[in-house]
């Protein structure tokens, strides 16, 4: 079976590409530059040059014969941005990329579209008690959810037009080895020993580790329950920041150094130094009702957070 995998070079698609090559499928791997590719080589691996995500001759050639395309690339969250010419940058690549790609895939006969959505489509943060569910109304508030809805919106069209099987994954944070962005930084502070003001945060998130992320994607290939499905995805067990600091802390082999701040005065001073957003995703609750994503595709995750973490850490440990 032949897999074609955009952003290869990623956090999750280099890790994917080896999971499928473990797993025997043949897997294309567009990418700019071999030199940055960390993957192990295989004979079932191949690469098509591609130019800055430009859809080159070559390129629309790359998709015959592939079974399914897994889009990984994409224009990631950016903090802060506040310029409507960003929503056009957002919207170039996640909305207008996506639906030329799934459009051509359709036309080369690929039966298969998996699309790496966010969970920030259904919004950023769930009351007490109260968990996103796969067919809620939706409530994207930045950029970056709303170039990734209206991307959603767009292959669903393409699937009724074409008959080409879309299949969409929305996350929450995926953590892992080679992980990046916040969740490398709080490894940062951790590590250095930094007090963090968190003690007595009763918040509750979903999160979804790479193992556990990676097996759901490997499922989706070719369960035919997985085609026009809308699919949440977590470790199915959630988490405060406080729980989070304190097992990262214990996988290192470090105490745990958290002290006690309001939370009302912490999201203040955030406001006051316009830090307001990250303030609310670390002690508000954003969490994930995966039970749909169970059911239908007859999954549980393999991986529990502990298993994922004390993964993250060794990587972070061997790679600091």
């Amino acid at each position: 079976m032949k897999i074609f995998i955009t952003g290869s070079s990623g956090f999750i698609g280099n890790h994917l590409c080896t999971k499928l090559l473990d797993s025997s499928y043949e897997v294309l791997a567009p990418i700019r530059n071999q030199k940055t590719f960390k993957n192990k080589i295989s004979k079932n691996l191949k690469f098509i040059k591609e130019d800055n995500f430009e859809f080159t001759k070559d390129y629309l050639k790359s998709l015959e014969n592939i079974d399914c395309l897994i889009h990984c690339a994409g224009r990631s969250h950016i903090m802060k941005e506040t310029d409507r010419n960003s929503l056009n940058m957002y919207r170039k690549i996640n909305l207008e990329k996506t639906s030329i790609l799934a459009e051509l895939a359709a036309k080369m006969g690929v039966k298969r579209f998996i699309f790496l959505s966010s969970i920030k489509v259904n919004g950023e943060l769930t009351k007490e008690n109260e968990s996103f569910k796969f067919d809620d109304k939706v409530n994207p508030l930045d950029f970056y959810s709303i170039s990734k809805f209206e991307a959603e919106e767009a292959l669903k069209e393409i699937s009724q037009k074409t008959g080409l099987e879309v299949v969409i994954l929305r996350l929450p944070l995926v953590y892992g080895p080679g992980v990046k962005g916040n969740f490398l930084r709080l490894l940062n502070l951790i590590n250095r020993g930094i007090p963090l003001p968190f003690d007595k945060i009763n918040n509750s998130r979903s999160l979804v580790g790479l193992s556990n992320l990676l097996d759901l994607i490997s499922h989706c290939i070719n369960n035919p329950n997985a085609a026009g499905n809308t699919f949440l995805v977590s470790d199915d067990e959630d988490i405060s920041t406080n729980d989070l600091i304190n097992k990262i802390s214990y996988a290192m082999g470090k105490p745990s150094k958290l002290f006690f701040f309001p939370k009302t005065l912490f999201i203040f001073v955030s406001k006051l130094i316009g830090k307001s957003l990250e303030a609310e995703r670390l002690v508000g609750s954003l969490k994930l009702d995966i039970s749909h994503t169970k059911k239908i595709l007859n999954w549980k995750p393999s991986f529990t957070i502990d298993n994922e973490i004390e993964k993250t850490v060794n990587w972070y440990l061997k790679n600091k």
